[in-house]
């Protein structure tokens, strides 16, 4: 499936990565679904893992359930978390792929010292591996994904 996010929606990942960086920064994306996934908010929860956050995040349990609530409550979808690779391609590690669940988009950013370099999502596919979404503006116009 393909998907389209808001300008306003990939900025804001943009400027949550470049805060955090060097560590690596989290959030969840909202949206609706229909021929495609359509992004159109996207909000930061802090990384709460323990020792090295320059290589990994972690959600708490609490902010999924808020997060969950806040998508009932506005009657949007989650469909999915946002997250960056510090100095590393926007591409899912192997971490990443284990944990992640079936249905949701992975945005990856892949930042730099002030500069993001490019921006992906992926999607589990059957076999549980995953497999890249082509990601667009909803203006029609190609993120950084290209």
């Amino acid at each position: 499936m393909n998907s389209q996010i808001s300008k306003k929606a990939l900025a804001h990942i943009h400027q949550h990565a470049l805060m955090d960086y060097p560590n690596e920064c989290c959030g969840f994306v909202y949206g609706t679904e229909g021929e495609y996934r359509s992004i159109t908010l996207a909000k930061k929860v802090a990384n709460v893992k323990q020792g090295d956050q320059t290589r990994r995040f972690e959600i708490s349990p609490l902010d999924y359930l808020a997060a969950e609530n806040y998508a009932l409550e506005n009657n949007l979808l989650l469909l999915g978390i946002y997250h960056s690779h510090p100095n590393h391609p926007a591409r899912p590690s192997e971490h990443d792929r284990v944990q992640a669940v079936d249905y949701f988009s992975y945005i990856i950013t892949s930042v730099s010292a002030k500069k993001i370099n490019k921006t992906t999502s992926w999607r589990l596919n059957s076999n549980k591996q995953f497999d890249e979404e082509q990601l667009a503006m909803s203006n029609g116009q190609l993120t950084m994904s290209k």
